[in-house]
C-alpha cells in the first residue's frame, strides 16, 4: 500500500512499513540463499558474498541498471528515491529485481541534506538503522583509518625521541624519517565539523606526541571507503590497505601503511565490511547497502562486491552513482566498470523540473531555505532554456554506448505542459523517457518508468570506454573535460603540469585510474555557473595520489573533505521515544 507522503514524514512511513518487513530467515527463502550465506544481525542481515559468488559463479548475470542524474540543485534531485521507485515499479511488474545503494554518512543525516534513504513511498527501511550506523561499516572504517594515523604520529614521536641504536632496539623498525610538512593523511570522523578542518596536534611535552599541523575529514572521504567500493575480495582489500601513502620522507619517498606495518591490522578492523547489508524498500523489494565514498573526490559508487552479488541473485540489478552524470556516471563508466569488468545495459538519468528551471536562469536554490515560487509555478520559458543541461548528460551516456532512460521525477507542482516539454527534449536527444510519481505513489506511480527500463534492457548496449588505459594522464583529463564537461580545453598550473609529467613518466602509475575532483553543482569547476556553458577552460591545480586505491585525482578547484554544519541542522529535530526506544524526527 502507498502511504500519504504529504502528511507523513519519511520516518513515519518507514515505521509503518517495518511492521511487515521480512525477517532474515524469510529473505533467505525469498532470495534462494543457503543457510550459511546469510548473517543475521538483529532484524537486518549481511550477505556472505564470497560464499554466494562461489556457489553461483556459473549462473549468468542479470541485467545491470545504473542510476545517475542531471546537474543537481543543492537539494539533490532524488537518485536514491528514483532507484527505490524503479525497484518498486519493476516489482509491481512481477520481475525479480533488487539493487545496491550507498551507505549514508552521519554528517548529512545530522545536517541539512538528509539520510539518502530515498523518501515518501520510495525509501529504504528500516530507516533508523540505515541512517544511524547500519551494521557498523563506517565505524570500522574510522577505526582502521585513524589507526594508520596513530601508527604514523607515534612513529614520528619515537623517531624524534630516540637515536638510531635506541630506535632499532625498541621498535625493531628502520628509521622512516617522515617529513612533517608532507603528511598526506588526516584523521576522520562521521560528522560535518568545520572547526576540525585545520588543527594542531601533539601539544605538550616530548611524550605527548609530535607537534604539527593536521586535519580531520568526514569519514566517507577516506581513501579506505573508496577502497571498499572497488575491491574484489578480502585479499584485495588487504593488499590495497597496505599500499596507502600516509606521508613522504625527507627525500621525497612515499611512506605507506605497509612501511608502518599497520595495514594488516587495518584489514582486521575492516574484515566485516566486505559483506553487504541487506535492506528493502517500503514495498519490500530487496536492496543491499554497501560502501559510501565521496563522489566529487573519490569514485562515488556503491560497491563492486554488491553489484557482483546482485547480478547473481536478481534478474535486474539497480545501482546508483553519486551526483550528476558528469561526475558519478563518468566514474562509473571509466573507473568502476573498468575495475569490475561488468557492462551495464541501461543508465537512468534522474531529472526534475526544478533543477532544469535553475539551469535555465531560475533563482538561486539554497538548502535549508524555502524554494522560490518560480519553482512551484509553471514556467515554460525558463524550463526551455534549462533542458539543454539534460540533453548534455544524455549525450554523455550515449557516448558510452549504454542505453539512456530519462526519469522525470515528478513533483506535485509540476504541470503537464512542463513534463511534456522535458519528454519531447529527451526523446529528440535519443533517450527513452518516462515520468514517475514514485515518491507519492510508490511502485504504482513508477509503472511507465519500469516499463521503459525493462524495454531498454532488451536492447544490447555497445559499451565502450572513453579512453584506453594506456592513455596518458593529461590526455585523459583533456578527453573528460571536452567530452563530458563541455570545456574547450584544460589549463594546468605549472606545478600541476610538472606533477602530471612526473606521473606519466613513472611506469608504476600506468594502471592507476583517473578520478576527477570537481564540484557537483556545475558542469564547470565553478559551482555558481549553471546551465550548459560554452567557451570555457577547465583549470587543474594539483594531482592527488591515492596509492591504495590506485587513483590519480586531478583537482579542478578547492574541494573540502570536511563539510560544515549549517545554522539549522537536522539533529535539532531528532529525538527518542523514551517509552519505546524508537527514533523520531529523521527526515
Amino acid at each position: 500500500m502507498a502511504y500519504d507522503a504529504v502528511k507523513m514524514a519519511d520516518w513515519q512511513i518507514s515505521e509503518a512499513a517495518e511492521e511487515n518487513m521480512p525477517t532474515p530467515e524469510e529473505w533467505r527463502d525469498k532470495l534462494g540463499l543457503e543457510a550459511d550465506e546469510i548473517i543475521p544481525q538483529g532484524r537486518l542481515c549481511r550477505l556472505d558474498f564470497m560464499k554466494i559468488i562461489d556457489r553461483l559463479k556459473d549462473k549468468p548475470d542479470g541485467k545491470y541498471i545504473e542510476v545517475t542524474a542531471i546537474t543537481p540543485t543543492p537539494l539533490g534531485e532524488g537518485k536514491s528515491t528514483t532507484s527505490c521507485g524503479l525497484m518498486e515499479g519493476m516489482g509491481k511488474r512481477g520481475v525479480n529485481v533488487g539493487g545496491v545503494l550507498r551507505q549514508p554518512s552521519g554528517g548529512p543525516t545530522m545536517n541539512i541534506k538528509g539520510t539518502a534513504a530515498g523518501g515518501g513511498n520510495s525509501l529504504l527501511i528500516p530507516m533508523t538503522e540505515f541512517s544511524m550506523g547500519l551494521t557498523g561499516d563506517i565505524n570500522d572504517i574510522m577505526n582502521a583509518h585513524n589507526l594508520a594515523m596513530v601508527a604514523l604520529t607515534s612513529r614520528m614521536q619515537h623517531e624524534r625521541n630516540y637515536n638510531d641504536e635506541q630506535l632499532a632496539r625498541l621498535t625493531r623498525m628502520p628509521r622512516l624519517d617522515v617529513d612533517p610538512t608532507r603528511v598526506e593523511m588526516g584523521w576522520i570522523m562521521d560528522y560535518c565539523a568545520q572547526s576540525l578542518r585545520n588543527i594542531i596536534i601533539g601539544l605538550g611535552g616530548r611524550y605527548d606526541g609530535f607537534t604539527m599541523q593536521s586535519r580531520f575529514g568526514i569519514a566517507v572521504s577516506s581513501e579506505l571507503m573508496a577502497i571498499l567500493s572497488i575491491v574484489y575480495d578480502l585479499k584485495d582489500l588487504r593488499e590495497k590497505l597496505n599500499n596507502i601513502t600516509v606521508a613522504f620522507d625527507k627525500t621525497g619517498k612515499p611512506v605507506t601503511t605497509g612501511d608502518l606495518e599497520v595495514g594488516n591490522a587495518m584489514t582486521a578492523w575492516m574484515r566485516n565490511t566486505i559483506n553487504p547489508t541487506l535492506m528493502c524498500t517500503a514495498e519490500y523489494q530487496p536492496c543491499m547497502v554497501h560502501a559510501g565514498p565521496f563522489a566529487n573526490i573519490a569514485v562515488g559508487q556503491s560497491s563492486i562486491i554488491g553489484d557482483r552479488v546482485g547480478l547473481k541473485i536478481f534478474d535486474y540489478n539497480v545501482t546508483e552513482s553519486g551526483f550528476g552524470a558528469d561526475i558519478g556516471f563518468e566514474k562509473f563508466w571509466n573507473v568502476k566498470c573498468r575495475y569490475s569488468g561488468l557492462k551495464p545495459h541501461v543508465s537512468v538519468l534522474t531529472s526534475t523540473i526544478r533543477a532544469l528551471k535553475m539551469h535555465g536562469g531560475g533563482p538561486k536554490v539554497v538548502a535549508g531555505l524555502p524554494l522560490p515560487e518560480e519553482y512551484t509555478k509553471e514556467g515554460l520559458d525558463v524550463l526551455e532554456k534549462g533542458v539543454a543541461n539534460m540533453v548534455h548528460h544524455i549525450n554523455t551516456i550515449r557516448m558510452s554506448g549504454i542505453n539512456p532512460v530519462v526519469c522525470i521525477n515528478r513533483f506535485h507542482t509540476d504541470t503537464d505542459a512542463e513534463v511534456a516539454m522535458v519528454r519531447k527534449a529527451a526523446e529528440e536527444a535519443g533517450a527513452r523517457c518516462a515520468e514517475s510519481t514514485h515518491w507519492a505513489d510508490g511502485g504504482d506511480g513508477a509503472l511507465e518508468f519500469a516499463d521503459a527500463v525493462i524495454e531498454a534492457c532488451e536492447q544490447e548496449p555497445e559499451f565502450k570506454f572513453l579512453y584506453p588505459l594506456e592513455t596518458k594522464l593529461r590526455d585523459r583529463v583533456e578527453l573528460i573535460a571536452k567530452n563530458v564537461y563541455g570545456a574547450d580545453g584544460v589549463a594546468w598550473t605549472p606545478a600541476a603540469e610538472a606533477k602530471a609529467k612526473m606521473l606519466e613518466g613513472d611506469s608504476q602509475y600506468d594502471d592507476y585510474t583517473t578520478m576527477m575532483v570537481k564540484t557537483h553543482l556545475s558542469l564547470t569547476h565553478d559551482p555558481a555557473v549553471k546551465g550548459t556553458p560554452k567557451g570555457w577552460t577547465l583549470p587543474i591545480q594539483d594531482v592527488l595520489i591515492f596509492s591504495g586505491a590506485k587513483f590519480l585525482c586531478p583537482c579542478c578547484g578547492t574541494i573540502s573533505l570536511m563539510p560544515g554544519t549549517s545554522s539549522d541542522p537536522a539533529y535539532r529535530r531528532v529525538d527518542v521515544d523514551v517509552d519505546t526506544g524508537k527514533v523520531t524526527g529523521l527526515f
